[in-house]
């Protein structure tokens, strides 16, 4: 049973929607034995700039950070398969020339707040979402990447065309009563992680929780 709780903290990936890097730290202290890594995002590192990683390291995030490298870093798929085999070689050859392992490359398909209409109205895709999202990671694939990013409804497809070894990083997870904010293609931790994913983001439902270390707790036992 140990083991599984553990297996099950390890596919956490918290994103730290923060705006600042002293709320980032409090959220890394208070979290780190609870779950597997820490997700940077936009709003972060443009106000705190690429020390945030320094900070994190010093915080306890050995996972977030090696030698100012970072376990895992995302490109978009519909950037092109040329963009995407570029940074992917890059992280690479970097790596190599550092002496340290190199970082997991993964591409964002389609994002979890858009939707069928959202995709076909707006954006002009005259495929359905589950179609343009695993011709996307059959792109990242066929340009080396590590994996992708996806909603959860579409990793059971991913996982046929790209097969087991493919990472599969699923955002849009709540847990059973949670809100569902601007996300549209979601489903709970343990569904998604059932079905295949290596990993799931979640934020605000652990973040902004009455107690954070509880809900961590909580989502953890539902995967296992």
């Amino acid at each position: 049973m140990m083991a599984q709780a553990v297996m099950a903290k390890d596919k956490i990936i918290l994103a730290l929607d923060v705006d600042s890097e002293e709320k980032a730290l409090c959220l890394v202290r208070e979290l780190k034995d609870e779950v597997g890594a820490f997700k940077v995002g936009l709003e972060l590192f443009n106000t705190t700039g690429p020390e945030i990683f320094r900070s994190l390291e010093k915080a306890g995030a050995s996972r977030a950070v090696a030698r100012m490298g970072v376990w895992m870093f995302n490109v978009h798929t519909t950037g092109g398969s040329a963009m995407m085999k570029a940074a992917a070689e890059a992280a690479r050859e970097t790596a190599s020339k550092l002496g340290v392992v190199a970082p997991k490359v993964i591409g964002v398909t389609v994002l979890t707040s858009i939707d069928e209409a959202t995709l076909r109205g707006e954006l002009m895709v005259g495929q359905d979402v589950k179609a343009q999202v695993v011709h996307l990671a059959r792109l990242a694939k066929s340009a080396g990447l590590d994996g992708v990013v996806a909603s959860p409804q579409e990793i059971e497809a991913i996982r046929d065309a790209c097969g087991p070894d493919f990472l599969i990083v699923t955002p849009g997870v709540r847990p059973a009563g949670a809100e569902l904010g601007d996300q549209k293609r979601v489903m709970t931790p343990g569904e998604a992680v059932r079905r295949g994913a290596d990993y799931v983001v979640i934020g605000r439902p652990i973040t902004a929780a009455d107690d954070p270390i509880a809900a961590a707790r909580a989502i953890s036992a539902e995967i296992a």
